[in-house]
């Protein structure tokens, strides 16, 4: 098993229980008989992947969507059984899976025990329930109690809560009473975005381009990397302009920003990513596959992956790709060759996004050639403007350069 390539696998289930007002993901409501449709061309999608994998052993899996939790403990069984049926899947692997609360039961907790997953990232966002409903999420903060406390007693030991900071008629108290409330239930694992309003969502009808300001912009607990695409189009909300709040201005934003790792910390969660904190032992390997750039496979509706030197995506209409696998057609509907050029780009802008930054030795390795011949007019400007800091191996952002990674990350792109 040593000798064989390391491979991560991304399963996209593109189904939720209704939209959320923010949420720009691939993903819809949709029927019992067309989520059934769906696992089973994903099998067959699996399945096609045998021979092309069989040189490689798989050292994470993360079911992301979406709500992959909405599928019944029998869907979920299927799925993996056919990944465990086609790939070599190694015994200490990593297997994520996202859930929602309100979709959450005792069957699934234990199917999922049965087909090895060891690691669930919940979709809190807020402990307030009023700022649930501004979000149009299903759920409150009681029933994401009843979630967290039904994981930890069928034995899931790896947890992760999702947090969304910024949002509609929060304050900074608000705030930090979701990351105290959150942090003192002892999850092994928080992701806290900062809300971004994109265009299709709608939120986007309420608030426009209110919220175009420079900040980072992440979704990595599936999809680091772009696993997840937009829908075109606007997405419908059951929930009136009149009855949304404004938005934290810029100022309160910034505090919450500032607080968020300080308060943290306290709490004994490390922050190894831009927008991710653990317990010692407990990053999530999935995404920091993403961001050293190993290989990955993404299955499913609108996946994407990077093999070699070629990133792709699946097509991400739905009848398309149920068509393509059925008839074992192309189910790709965009490849891109990777230069040497894309490959040190990638390497900087995802390498610094972790708190431990990039190594010299690594990017000599890989590209055989010094950082500094590729990039050393960016360093010194960078480092002169107090961005990154630096030592004999490894580059990474300060303080300040977190604060504005995404300028940071546009300075290592080659014309």
């Amino acid at each position: 098993m040593e000798k064989r390539k390391e491979l991560e696998l991304y399963v996209h289930i593109p189904f939720c229980v209704k939209k959320c007002a923010y949420c720009d993901f691939l993903s819809a409501p949709a029927d019992e008989e067309k989520r059934q449709e769906y696992v089973e061309t994903l099998v067959r999608e699996i399945e096609g992947h045998r021979e092309q994998y069989r040189e490689y052993r798989v050292t994470t899996i993360f079911v992301g969507g979406g709500t992959p939790s909405i599928l019944s403990a029998a869907q979920m069984e299927c799925i993996f059984a056919s990944l465990r049926e086609n790939f070599l899947i190694e015994e200490n692997a990593e297997i994520t899976i996202e859930v929602n609360p309100g979709t959450v039961t005792v069957e699934k907790a234990d199917a999922w025990k049965r087909a090895g997953i060891n690691r669930i990232s919940i979709g809190l966002q807020t402990v307030n329930d009023e700022e649930l409903r501004m979000l149009g999420r299903i759920h409150t903060f009681e029933q994401f109690l009843e979630t967290y406390y039904l994981l930890r007693k069928k034995g899931f030991m790896n947890l992760n809560v999702d947090l969304i900071s910024a949002i509609p008629g929060q304050t900074q108290d608000s705030w930090r009473k979701t990351l105290c409330t959150v942090a003192e239930l002892e999850p092994e694992h928080i992701s806290a975005y900062s809300l971004i309003v994109e265009e299709g969502t709608s939120f986007y009808k309420l608030y426009g381009d209110d919220k175009d300001r420079d900040r980072d912009v992440d979704t990595s607990e599936t999809t680091a990397v772009s696993e997840r695409y937009r829908v075109c189009g606007s997405v419908k909300s059951e929930l009136k302009e009149r009855e949304y709040l404004p938005l934290p201005n810029e100022d309160v934003e910034r505090a919450i920003y500032e607080e968020t790792e300080k308060l943290l910390q306290q709490y004994g969660y490390n922050r190894y990513e831009i927008s991710n904190y653990a317990k010692k032992g407990y990053a999530c390997r999935h995404n920091e596959g993403y961001w050293r750039r190993k290989e990955y496979l993404g299955i499913g509706l609108g996946a994407s992956s990077l093999i070699g030197k070629q990133r792709y995506r699946n097509l991400s209409r739905y009848d398309e790709y149920i068509d393509a696998v059925q008839n074992r057609t192309d189910i790709h509907e965009e490849t891109e060759y990777l230069e040497k050029t894309n490959e040190m780009e990638e390497f900087m802008f995802l390498g610094l996004r972790m708190m431990e930054g990039v190594s010299r030795t690594k990017f000599y390795e890989n590209f055989e050639k010094e950082i500094e011949e590729v990039y050393g007019e960016q360093l010194m400007r960078l480092a002169g403007d107090g961005l990154i800091r630096s030592d004999e191996e490894r580059i990474e952002l300060t303080k300040r350069g977190i604060d504005i990674s995404n300028y940071v990350f546009e300075q290592f792109l080659l014309e």
